[in-house]
């Protein structure tokens, strides 16, 4: 029972579906992974162990009885804390908040209950995910399970952390600049970025309103396509959520993939990265070509813009929403995200509609892109995991501060609001994982998915616990 939290969410399933497994020995796998390994980690703010057990045998119950719901029947998931959970703290990474206990669920935490996921705990992550290395004054910081000296990223820096070091088989996160895709990069996991809309806010504590997304992490991902068929849909308590036909985000991952045209931005992208990550991105490159797909140089427009963009709106709107603890309970934040927050506070109308405006012209240009190309592939972060205690690192010769270059190659997509998948490529040679993004146009997550995996299929990085 000790190692069955190395199988994935497809093998556990599968297990399950045919009762050759129990869920009851698969939560109680994790809580003593969790046991064993928190401490080094830190990836929990809340375990739910005693009610995880219940559920567990819950599903067991079902299973056994003939009523299995689904792929994630019995399945132990994690929660970035920031997703309200009825009866049970949502801290959101914060001291204001840390008595905070809703009296509803988030639309997607019903969903994955209704599917009969077992939640297991609640997330650490940076406060008010307003960062990108999941340093938190209040709860310690998230600790990397390839190098516990080394930072997650974030701002779902526990969620990444806990999926890569089996503590879960699946995590909820949340993107506003890059808080899925850089912690499952730096930790070796899948992340995805749906399109926006495509999956639920209500009852998700907001940062930024026209930028927020929330999404799954995986060690696999086919696991990821199985989260995102459970959680994503229409909600009418979202006033973002699109009305958007679904599908089975499984059921074209197995596609030939010949012929596929991948457009490889080369300004920006590669303009400030370790030379590692260009060698692994080279690589990754040769993958795709041997499955038949064409990769090519491509140029996108106005990038070195994205981050004032990105930087204005999402700070400017963050500030709106957390005005009220600004002004009374300044002293209760901690001093990066408080620096941040008073920063967007005051930032004049005139500059955030201007934003909005050049994100306009820089989507539709985008979208034009993609008249000539099925996808884009970039680095994800440019660099490995840089120390815990490290405010910048060495590019080339050059201190880059740590903080703005976890988020550089994420922003833009978030501008856009176009569904993105990061997925590890490699390791550089301190032992730290690498990935890629790709990013499709809107709702084609099932594209993102299919091309996802079989590069995934002959890699040689799938599923690989760490040691901790």
């Amino acid at each position: 029972m000790d190692n069955l939290y190395e199988l994935s969410i497809s093998e556990a399933s599968s297990l399950l579906k045919k009762k050759e497994l129990s869920p009851v020995d698969l939560v109680a796998s994790h809580l003593l992974r969790i046991n064993e390994t928190d401490n080094r980690l830190n990836s929990f703010i809340t375990v739910l162990s005693d009610k995880s057990q219940k559920d567990a045998l819950q599903a067991e119950k079902e299973i056994l009885s003939g009523q299995w719901k689904g792929n994630l029947h019995g399945i132990p998931i994690g929660l970035k804390d920031l997703y309200y959970t009825k009866g049970i703290p949502t801290t959101v990474g914060s001291k204001i908040y840390k008595d905070f206990i809703p009296d509803f669920n988030a639309t997607v935490v019903d969903k994955l209950t209704e599917a009969g996921a077992v939640i297991i705990g609640k997330l650490q992550m940076h406060e008010f995910a307003l960062g990108t290395t999941s340093h938190n004054p209040h709860y310690g910081p998230a600790k990397n399970p390839w190098n516990t000296e080394c930072v997650t990223g974030g701002s779902s820096g526990g969620s990444a952390s806990a999926v890569s070091g089996g503590q879960c088989m699946g995590a909820l996160g949340s993107d506003t600049g890059g808080s899925i895709r850089i912690p499952s990069a730096l930790c070796g996991i899948v992340g995805m970025k749906p399109t926006f809309g495509r999956v639920s806010r209500y009852g998700v504590f907001p940062l930024s309103s026209s930028l927020d997304t929330v999404g799954p992490m995986t060690r696999t991902v086919k696991d990821n396509a199985i989260m995102l068929n459970a959680i994503a849909g229409h909600d009418i308590n979202d006033s973002f959520s699109a009305k958007h036909s679904l599908s089975d985000y499984t059921s074209d991952i197995e596609k030939d993939i010949s012929g596929i045209k991948i457009g490889n931005p080369q300004t920006y992208f590669y303009d400030v990265i370790d030379k590692e990550v260009v060698c692994l991105m080279e690589k990754a490159s040769e993958h795709f070509t041997d499955l038949g797909a064409k990769v090519e140089p491509a140029e996108v427009p106005i990038l070195e813009h994205t981050l004032a963009i990105s930087g204005t709106i999402l700070l400017t709107e963050a500030a709106e929403i957390h005005s009220e603890n600004i002004r009374t309970k300044a002293e209760l934040i901690g001093n990066d995200v408080k620096s941040r927050l008073q920063q967007g506070a005051l930032t004049s109308g005139v500059d955030y509609v201007k934003s909005q405006r050049a994100r306009t012209i820089y989507n539709q240009k985008i979208d034009d892109l993609f008249k000539t190309y099925d996808i884009l592939v970039s680095p994800t972060v440019a660099t490995g995991a840089p120390l815990l205690d490290d405010t910048s690192v060495d590019i080339n010769g050059v201190q880059e501060l740590i903080a703005p270059l976890m988020a550089r190659l994420t922003r833009p997509q978030n501008i856009t609001g176009l569904p993105t998948i990061s997925l590890p490529i490699g390791f550089t040679s301190k032992g730290l994982p690498v990935a890629m993004q790709l990013t499709a146009p809107p709702f084609q997550e099932a594209r993102l998915y299919n091309i996802a995996n079989q590069y995934e299929k002959v890699s040689t990085f799938k599923n690989i616990i760490p040691s901790i």
